[in-house]
């Protein structure tokens, strides 16, 4: 059963409505549901239920709510992964994979070694272009959160926002060469629910040695095993890490 998101609190005894184009025409043209079908959909406060279409229009379709669902597919800590800007089908790649395997946040950093240059009069647009992209992987994954995204034009604009986090992890391609293997684990075991974890990752050409420096006091660098990952790979394997030590082990 198809999912789609909308961005009120459910109330049982209220009838919603489905403005968004994107879903309108995806109900219709895509998957031609017709009144009396059944979708799945996930309110802002994480809520699910299973709803009817009671009403076809142009511009909205009115949905009723049947049955809510019990589900839980979220990861317990609230994960930002920053990245350098990468070629963007790589990128977009990331960003659909990430979401599938459960990130909250995502932050597209102009870092120094980074080949990608992304000019400032097209950064709506392309944050528009790769929202669009998380929406949809997080209703294909069943997520019951949309991930934001957010452009920064460079690392430093992030080290200042530093104290929104717990924990902030830098996947370090030297620590990797050097054999370091055990501070990822280590991090993963002392998180908490509900912990803020800012996982920070280079561009092809890896992390400049001043940026590194931004974050020397308050940031741990992490191995990611004995084989050096893409760019657009790294993200994939901390999150899949996460997700086994704190989900799958207990």
């Amino acid at each position: 059963m198809q999912r789609y998101f909308i961005n009120q609190n459910a109330d049982s005894l209220q009838r919603f409505s489905i403005i968004d184009k994107g879903d309108i025409h995806h109900i219709l043209n895509v998957m031609r549901y017709q009144i009396d079908d059944e979708i799945i959909i996930t309110f802002s406060d994480q809520s699910v239920y299973k709803c009817k279409i009671n009403n076809i229009a142009t511009n909205e379709i009115e949905i009723e709510l049947v049955e809510q669902i019990d589900i839980d597919s979220e990861l317990p800590q609230n994960i930002t992964i920053c990245s350098g800007l990468i070629k963007a089908d790589k990128y977009e790649w990331l960003l659909q994979k990430a979401t599938e395997l459960g990130a909250s946040e995502f932050l597209a950093v102009g870092m120094k070694r980074s080949v990608v240059k992304l000019n400032e009069s097209k950064v709506t647009k392309k944050l528009e272009r790769w929202q669009k992209i998380i929406k949809e992987a997080a209703e294909q994954s069943y997520r019951l959160a949309i991930p934001s995204i957010a452009y920064k034009a460079s690392l430093k604009e992030v080290f200042q926002q530093s104290d929104l986090y717990d924990y902030i992890l830098i996947a370090y391609e030297d620590a990797a060469k050097q054999g370091e293997v055990s501070n990822l684990k280590r991090m993963i075991k002392q998180f908490q629910p509900n912990d803020r974890v800012l996982v920070i990752f280079g561009p092809e050409g890896g992390l400049a040695d001043e940026e590194l420096a931004l974050f020397s006091e308050n940031s741990y660098q992490v191995g990611l095993g004995p084989r050096i990952l893409r760019a657009e790979t790294a993200p994939l394997y901390v999150l899949s890490t996460i997700s086994y030590e704190v989900e799958l082990l207990d």
